[in-house]
């Protein structure tokens, strides 16, 4: 069962939980597919603090490699004080990561950044993911589960430009809610680009109560912020960047907002209102 912090307790406020910096080691590696991979750290000191769109930074052993990487929190197992990523091998560091080794060492430096809020009782959770962008999705899911959501007023929708890109979907499916999957050849589930069946259902669902959550591709993103401002749905979108520090320090990693200035997507990020970032 996922156990995190009750987001209506003030004294659990996430701009107030301070990362830890830990050794620990691989408990289990997975793959799940032709190019993904779930691996999963223990023990972690803070993973209790852990919250759906919080994101790690992970140091790897290999020297090849300087740069700690930014990573989503996919799940977490308190009662084990272990941690849960996936990965998809894109370049010189996930190429790395997909290569540890059950007890193999690594160094978190986490939680960082802003997670989701979670929606009110009686609003409908709709989350989005595209891509690799599925693991704070399926952990804001399992959390929302946990704290007693109906799965039912969860509408899951996971684009991807084939089946194969469409992972943990056995998971998903089991938590009881809204499935729809969306692949841009129709190799599974509905044919096309994930953004068509959510208009689709933003459209037809005047006077219900929604709150839009969504992870993925930028270009996604800037879709999904446009058809939350455009349907006047309030929401979350998780955004993507490189990510050197991942303590606000680089500023490698700075978005422009609507209104004026810039923001750290390390820090005051990765999860930002609809209609905040000028995308």
């Amino acid at each position: 069962m996922v156990d995190v912090q009750d987001e209506n307790n003030p004294a659990e406020s996430p701009e107030m939980i301070k990362p830890a910096c830990c050794d620990t080691f691989v408990v289990k590696k997975k793959k799940l597919g032709v190019e993904y991979f779930s691996l999963t750290f223990g023990p972690f000191s803070k993973i209790r603090a852990c919250r759906p769109g919080h994101f790690i930074q992970l140091k790897l052993p290999d020297s090849q490699v300087f740069f700690r990487r930014p990573m989503s929190v996919a799940g977490v197992i308190p009662q084990n004080s272990e941690m849960e990523i996936v990965l998809k091998v894109v370049g010189r560091g996930t190429s790395s990561m997909s290569r540890l080794k059950k007890g193999d060492p690594v160094n978190i430096l986490g939680p960082l950044g802003i997670p989701f809020k979670l929606p009110h009782r009686n609003e409908s959770a709709v989350l989005v993911a595209g891509g690799v962008g599925v693991p704070p999705l399926l952990f804001l899911a399992e959390t929302m589960i946990s704290k007693g959501f109906d799965p039912e007023k969860i509408l899951f929708y996971y684009g991807g430009r084939t089946s194969a890109d469409i992972i943990l979907r056995s998971r998903i499916k089991s938590l009881g809610v809204r499935f729809s999957p969306v692949t841009e050849d129709g190799s599974y589930g509905i044919e096309g680009i994930v953004t068509e069946p959510l208009e689709k259902m933003l459209n037809g669902a005047k006077g219900e109560k929604l709150r839009l959550y969504a992870c993925g591709p930028e270009g996604m993103l800037k879709a999904i912020n446009n058809l939350g401002l455009k349907y006047g749905v309030d929401g979350q979108i998780s955004l993507e960047a490189l990510m050197p520090c991942g303590i606000g320090v680089c500023l490698g990693c700075v978005v422009p907002l609507t209104e004026g200035g810039h923001a750290r997507v390390c820090t005051e990020g990765p999860v930002f209102d609809i209609g905040k970032v000028a995308l």
